[in-house]
């Protein structure tokens, strides 16, 4: 990795000027590739604090900086005291020679040591298929999990399921309904129910004798709970389908069970948070910023949904993990500072609880709108999207824009097999690779894969193509990272573009099959590598890299 080695330089270098910083000291990429390979303002940073022109201390900085005579070809200060670094072609070629020896291995970074981080996402109310609304937070939320591990962060991945209160009876009641229709039984359909084609489906599957028994006595628990399991597994196999699953599947209804919300209320009483009236009792949401108090039990003794929430982020918390981040539709913004207040009052530390917000999804076909409505059950599920375009190319769209953002995805688009499609082009520069690979064994040449044999064919790499796509690769681990510690899936598709687009360019540019042994051998070790970058970036999107398209 080439930023570790630029940061100790960069640590000497303040070092031997008589200066320390408490702070990382940070790199950047450069947006335009003239002004070098990295860049960093570290300078600016520190100017106030030793007294000094901005400039004047990068200058300081970048001429007591040692690298060695092959690492770097140019450091120079611009603009108020910006570092840019250009690295030499050596630094560049070795760095190919550590990503093809590390394999899967390139770009994940050492375990950190730290408590791990709980990613909880979809969660959706098993109450109807998985839609493209969960299909985009299932997306995301699986890439954070394999970019926290990349990064050397613990990560697990739960689905919380929503199997309690109104919408889970609202299931039950809505197929109870349509059994009884089964058996030409009088319906009186839920008002507010659920009129998908799938609630007859699960009525359908109900065993005809226990479905009697149960409308016999009048026990409306046994449709929800048959209900429920149903569509639990329709959903865990749809997902798993979509390539996403989970560390564990947690349910409020086990939650209650436990006797967790009783333990959770007591324990804020215990530290004055809690107070009666109107029969109910009520958190004092206030002390801690909420714009109003939150009840916790209702007068009917029933509890709320939010002290099940307290009680759920109490028991991540009690699991052991250091961090807990939320990926919630933007629905339920208004939860986030209550939920907030109640694990500050119970005395979780600032930064424990974190919630990201998926913003919706339309889809769009032939430059129109596709409407979607769970209740009504006129919806585009995950599976109809997987069997439309692909998992690999759904997840792939999903993860170009920010969750902040709301998303038009474009059905036709994604249907294309071109170099328009952003995850067709990642892709087919992966599977271009593979077949210049097969074709190079054919004629028996194949890259170089002892070390020393390694060290002396890079050499042969200084075309200015091959140089912007060795620059390119040995950027990856600090994609990886900095998409991790940003939470921003988009920044490894985005990288992804670039290196498919860096590769083509030179492919179209030089021939890699050549009458010249060492230099196609040479090119080919580039290959390698940048298919090893994309398989591995792909990888972290949880799309696949095929080898033939």
């Amino acid at each position: 990795m080439l930023t570790p080695i630029l940061r100790d330089a960069l640590a000497r270098s303040l070092r031997a000027n008589g200066w320390t910083t408490g702070a990382a000291i940070p790199l950047e990429t450069p947006r335009v590739a003239e002004h070098g390979d990295y860049a960093t303002n570290l300078a600016l940073l520190i100017a106030k604090d030793v007294k000094l022109p901005p400039r004047q201390v990068a200058e300081k900085l970048v001429a007591a900086l040692d690298l060695g005579p092959d690492a770097l070809e140019e450091s120079s200060v611009a603009g108020p005291g910006f570092i840019n670094f250009r690295l030499s072609l050596a630094a560049l070629r070795n760095e190919l020679i550590e990503i093809v020896n590390q394999g899967a291995a390139y770009g994940t970074w050492p375990a950190r040591g730290t408590p791990p981080v709980l990613v909880e996402f979809v969660s959706a109310n098993p109450t109807g298929p998985m839609n493209i609304v969960n299909a985009r937070a299932g997306a995301v939320g699986a890439c954070l999990v394999r970019l926290f591990r990349a990064a050397g962060m613990g990560a697990d991945g739960e689905f919380y399921v929503n199997d309690m209160g109104r919408q889970a009876e609202l299931l039950g009641a809505s197929v109870m309904a349509r059994f009884r229709e089964r058996l030409g039984l009088q319906v009186a359909f839920p008002e507010e129910g659920y009129q998908g084609d799938y609630i007859a489906g699960i009525a359908a599957a109900i065993p005809e004798a226990e479905g009697r028994a149960a409308i016999v006595q009048g026990d409306t628990a046994w449709f929800r709970a048959f209900a429920l399991e149903r569509m639990l597994e329709g959903q865990q196999r749809d997902l798993a389908a979509y390539g996403v699953t989970f560390d564990r599947w947690s349910r409020e209804s086990a939650l209650h069970a436990s006797g967790a919300l009783e333990q959770t209320i007591a324990e804020l009483d215990k530290r004055g948070h809690v107070y009666e009236q109107d029969g109910a009792r009520w958190f004092r949401s206030t002390t801690f910023g909420d714009e109003k108090d939150r009840v916790l039990v209702r007068a009917n003794g029933e509890p709320a949904y939010f002290l099940a929430d307290i009680a759920y982020h109490l028991d991540k918390a009690r699991r052991g993990y250091g961090r807990v981040l939320d990926l919630w539709g933007p629905d339920h913004h208004g939860h986030i500072k209550r939920v907030s207040a109640a694990l500050e009052a119970l005395g979780q530390p600032a930064g424990f609880f974190e919630v990201m917000i998926v913003q919706f999804v339309r889809l769009l076909s032939k430059g129109e709108l596709v409407k979607m409505s769970k209740r009504a059950g006129e919806f585009i599920t995950l599976t109809d999207l997987i069997e439309d375009v692909g998992a690999d190319c759904a997840k792939f769209f999903f993860l170009m824009r920010s969750t902040s953002a709301h998303l038009d995805f474009d059905l036709d688009l994604a249907r294309e097999q071109s170099s328009d499609n952003p995850a067709y082009y990642v892709q087919y520069a992966h599977a271009r690779v593979a077949s210049l690979v097969r074709v190079a064994g054919e004629k028996d040449l194949r890259p170089p894969t002892e070390r020393g044999e390694q060290e002396r064919l890079v050499g042969r790499l200084a075309e200015p193509e091959e140089r912007a796509l060795l620059r390119q690769l040995g950027q990856f681990p600090d994609i990886v990272l900095g998409a991790a510690e940003a939470e921003e899936p988009q920044r490894v598709t985005a990288y992804l573009a670039q290196v498919a687009g860096a590769f083509h360019q030179f492919y179209h540019h030089h021939r890699v099959v050549t009458e010249d042994v060492d230099l196609s051998r040479a090119r080919l070790l580039l290959a390698q590598g940048t298919q090893q970058v994309i398989a591995n970036g792909l990888g972290l999107l949880g799309v696949s890299a095929p080898e033939r398209m």
